[in-house]
């Protein structure tokens, strides 16, 4: 049974790169980078919600209502950008629109009030990570660390087999690359600025790129 199960999934992950472990790392590293560079630019975090509901908590309980609406923005654009994309189950489109939502936010940064700049992104990134959840079989988040190490323990307490060691390093890849991601983003975003937001967008457009690459080559072949 276990065979029959692994000779159905491998099809799957060779002809589904947004499944696979370097999209899973280059999305992940961008979810670092990217909340780096909105802490250090805009005191926000644009993926990481969780950073936000704590400030909100903190901010709402000491009545600052202003710093309460500065990290509930991104939550809601978080949010509205999820929707769109666990509705329309177009990845690929949603990994474009991400590209235009980032490309925007970085013309736009400190030209227009910061809090359209923060939910253009944060809306960009929620349309990325809603629609990329899967590295192989496994399901984690480009946005967030404690999700994936969570998973990766799952994997190892649960047997000692190649499939679930091979789960377990596929999550703490992904830590590792969110953390390398969020390292380089607050280096880059101090020499860089503004257009530090480049380097996020030229990641997922090596996603996209390796994802209709596949998807070219995969139709290419079948038309044969």
């Amino acid at each position: 049974m276990a065979m029959q199960t692994a000779s159905l999934e491998t099809p799957v992950e060779a002809f589904a790169p947004e499944r696979s472990l370097l999209v899973a790392s280059l999305l992940s590293m961008s979810g670092g980078f990217l909340d780096a560079f909105t802490w250090l630019s805009l005191g926000v975090f644009a993926s990481s919600q969780t950073g936000n509901v704590v400030f909100l908590g903190i901010y709402t309980a000491s009545g600052q209502w202003h710093l309460m609406l500065h990290h509930l923005l991104p939550l809601t654009a978080f949010i509205l950008g999820s929707l769109v994309a666990v509705r329309s189950r177009m990845a690929l489109r949603c990994l474009v629109g991400e590209i235009a939502c980032l490309g925007a936010a970085m013309l736009l940064l400190h030209r227009v009030p910061d809090e359209i700049t923060i939910f253009v992104i944060s809306f960009g990134v929620a349309l990325q990570s809603a629609s990329f959840r899967l590295v192989g079989r496994w399901t984690y988040l480009s946005v967030t660390v404690t999700g994936n190490m969570l998973r990766a323990i799952d994997q190892l307490v649960a047997g000692s087999d190649r499939d679930t060691a091979r789960g377990a390093r596929a999550m703490l890849m992904l830590c590792l690359m969110f953390l390398l991601g969020a390292a380089a983003g607050g280096s880059v975003t101090r020499w860089l600025g503004m257009w530090s937001v480049a380097l996020p967008i030229a990641s997922s457009a090596c996603v996209l790129w390796l994802c209709r690459r596949s998807s070219y080559s995969h139709g290419h072949r079948d038309a044969h």
